[in-house]
């Protein structure tokens, strides 16, 4: 949303030709505001305004940049987050005192160890500041990030310049050279440069890809719900729904309101809705309150009731499948011409449930002939004689998703209700019921729903696998549901940054699980601690002659790079375990590392009767250089205090990309989705917790999902994928 701010009288931004703000210039980009610039004499930025007002400081016009841009917690969520965004600002000048470059990027990498953004989980004009603060040293800040010597605040600085890349590479071609900040390139003195004052593609770019407009909305009064139904727990093509709804409220400075769907007990469960609160407060949405749509049942029964006596509704006793053919055929049913009379006397015989009463349904009297079929009398209410998992059986009859949700949605003052582009032809349906019940009309909003490759969303079909033992439950880790995910080792930050990347598209889309396993691994891998772990079958010894007689210990970082995650023992001794594998790739007096060691040179290969490898004979080589050895090889010191490991890989549930529609999934099930490899691991790691993700040195990524107990019981590690392409398991 592009916006001019004639409202706001602003005119013009001065400032001195060898001092730009770039913080200020950029955050009026991304925000897409329009400043009119100009170089001055002045000894500071001053924003001038049209009634003579003025401000001058860099980041007192930062903060109001901050204020007046739409971007959601631009200038934090609440009051201590703005307090968190100035004392960053405050610090912000400190990357530009030359003497104090590196101490301040020292600083800033220590803060971003476990952070996406400066302050809360949120883009804000502290991290403006700071960009720009490293972006305006030019050259030394470029040789810095190239270096990698600050791991963390490169991995952020890298992340906001590929969200923003078009918005700050224009900027920063404009006003930064090779040196750092100086005069504006191309620009003279008094003329006037447009920052982000075209409505170019180019200028669009630069837009969050979910930054798109909610039609008729009003700042401070939309009110949004996320309306699932509690038949199953939060699956990845729901977080889309509900974050996209988080998104809007933010952007409006709106509400959400969780509702729960609950019109069929037959599949519903307060298991259901206490896993779906869970998952909903796992993806950070503040809801306003939770509502049921059960609490309307009274209003709901009513108002089928008044359409009956309206005539634009009646009771239908036509078997099911004759009434879906003649829906399809647009036949009228026998029953649509019944009297009101007759149509409440069967209505009486549906709320009590009686014999006659199970053999009828309500339908709605739209238009039988519409090419639209979901006009074609949809069904407003069936009888259930099932329990309501709520209400218990207080109720025979219940109504329909596509009769209570226009009713319910009106009644909550819902402005905007955010569907998913399947739900298209029946957006002519909601309108018209709301028209029938002469009631609000409702905003809808679509989307796209989000499909992954080989993956099943329906939670008909989920549900198979539970029932049928295929799965260990609705958080298992070959499991599309949030609990799934995230147990095999998905951080909440990459679902969220993968989902609002595609933004609120109505293309539909097939999506890749590497790309979010990608994003994943750009998180965890900075932090996780390292440790070391050799496959239990047809381990091999390596006896190093010239080793330690007695054992010894060092303690050395989890993590070279990273000092939060702690410190490792790890022993040193003559005879060592190696992986069967690794042994196999030695030649006799070949020289390998031994990582966190040094070099040793392999002087005998022992062999059983079958050729298989028993055992190696080597001597230390620490003088040695790393550089010139082939082979770096993980290793275990023989000792009783090494620790029983499990390490489970999974695979896709189903062995096709994309079903086709009629496809049974059952044809292409995969046979084996679950993979246990037996593994001894190094001491340190009974001190795993659940939870706890770590990176296996030359293995992988692993999320320890049943921690230490005792030394028979086998530590259990998931495998977490990387985004590199998956291997079918055999």
């Amino acid at each position: 949303m592009s916006l001019n701010m004639k409202e706001e009288g602003l005119k013009l931004l001065s400032f001195p030709p060898d001092c730009p703000p770039l913080s200020i210039i950029a955050a009026a980009k991304i925000a897409g505001i329009t400043l009119h610039t100009q170089t001055s004499p002045s000894s500071s930025p001053t924003l001038s305004f049209l009634n003579g007002l003025k401000l001058s400081g860099n980041y007192v016009i930062l903060r109001y940049i901050g204020r007046l841009a739409a971007i959601p917690n631009f200038y934090g969520d609440n009051a201590f987050h703005a307090g968190q965004i100035d004392e960053l600002l405050d610090y912000a000048p400190t990357i530009s005192c030359g003497s104090e470059f590196e101490n301040a990027c020292g600083y800033l990498d220590v803060y971003l160890e476990k952070r996406t953004f400066f302050v809360s989980h949120y883009f804000s004009i502290a991290d403006i500041a700071i960009w720009s603060g490293l972006a305006g040293t030019g050259l030394r800040w470029e040789s810095t990030r190239k270096a990698n010597k600050y791991p963390n605040l490169v991995r952020w600085y890298n992340s906001i310049s590929a969200e923003y890349g078009d918005a700050l590479k224009e900027v920063t071609a404009l006003y930064v050279g090779k040196k750092g900040l100086g005069k504006p390139v191309a620009a003279k003195p008094k003329e006037q440069n447009s920052v982000n004052g075209d409505n170019s593609d180019r200028a669009k770019v630069s837009r969050p890809s979910a930054e798109i407009d909610l039609p008729d909305a009003e700042l401070g009064k939309v009110r949004l719900r996320f309306a699932p139904e509690p038949s199953g727990y939060l699956h990845i093509g729901h977080s889309k729904a509900a974050l996209l709804n988080k998104y809007f409220a933010e952007r409006y400075r709106g509400e959400v309101i969780l509702r729960f769907d609950d019109t069929n007990p037959t599949k519903e469960s307060n298991e259901f809705v206490e896993n779906l609160i869970k998952d909903v407060e796992t993806l950070g949405i503040k809801y306003q309150k939770v509502t049921y749509t059960s609490d309307y049942f009274p209003k709901l029964m009513d108002m089928a009731e008044k359409l009956i006596q309206e005539g634009k509704a009646y009771v239908d006793d036509t078997p099911r499948e004759q009434m879906q053919k003649e829906r399809m055929d647009g036949i009228e049913s026998k029953c649509r011409s019944n009297s009101v009379d007759e149509n409440l006397k069967l209505w009486k015989e549906m709320i009590v449930g009686s014999e006659r009463g199970l053999q009828c349904c309500l339908r709605g009297k739209l238009d039988m002939q519409d090419p639209n079929k979901s006009l074609r009398d949809p069904v407003y209410y069936r009888c259930n004689p099932v329990p309501h998992h709520r209400i218990g059986s207080k109720y025979k009859l219940y109504p329909t998703y596509d009769f209570a949700c226009p009713f319910v949605d009106a009644e909550e003052g819902i402005t905007h209700a955010l569907r998913s582009s399947e739900y298209h032809d029946r957006n002519a349906q909601y309108y018209w019921i709301q028209e029938d019940m002469r009631m609000r009309k409702v905003h809808i909003y679509e989307f796209s729903r989000m499909n992954m490759v080989y993956t099943l969303l329906s939670k008909r079909k989920l549900l198979w696998f539970v029932q049928n033992g295929k799965v260990d439950g609705w958080d298992d880790p070959r499991f599309p549901t949030v609990q799934g995910i995230v147990r095999r080792g998905l951080k909440i930050e990459a679902l969220i940054q993968f989902i609002l990347e595609q933004g609120a598209s109505k293309n539909l889309n097939l999506m890749e699980w590497d790309k979010l396993w990608t994003i994943n691994k750009k998180i965890i891998d900075p932090v996780c601690p390292r440790h070391t772990a050799v496959i239990e079958e047809c381990r091999v010894l390596l006896t190093l002659t010239n080793g330690p007689d007695e054992p010894f210990v060092r303690i050395i970082p989890r993590h070279k790079k990273y000092e939060g995650a702690g410190e490792k023992a790890t022993t040193y001794t003559k005879r060592i375990w190696i992986d069967y594998a690794d042994a196999e790739c030695i030649s006799v007096d070949e020289e390998v590392t031994l990582m966190d060691w040094g070099n040793a040179i392999v002087k005998e290969i022992i062999k059983d009767q079958e050729g298989n490898i028993t055992q190696l004979v080597g001597v230390l080589h620490l003088e040695g250089s790393v550089k010139t050895t082939k082979l770096k090889l993980t290793w275990l010191a023989e000792t009783s205090e090494l620790i029983n490991l499990s390490l489970v890989e999974f695979d896709y549930l189903i062995t096709k990309k994309k079903l086709e529609e009629g496809e049974d999934f059952l044809d292409v099930l995969n046979p084996c989705t679950r993979k246990e490899t037996a593994a001894v691991g190094d001491s340190n790691m009974r001190n795993l917790k659940q939870g706890e993700i770590l990176q296996l040195e030359r293995k992988g990524y692993f999320r320890c999902d049943v921690p230490f107990v005792r030394p028979s019981k086998p530590v259990v590690l998931f495998a977490i994928p990387d985004g590199r392409q998956q291997s079918v398991l055999k």
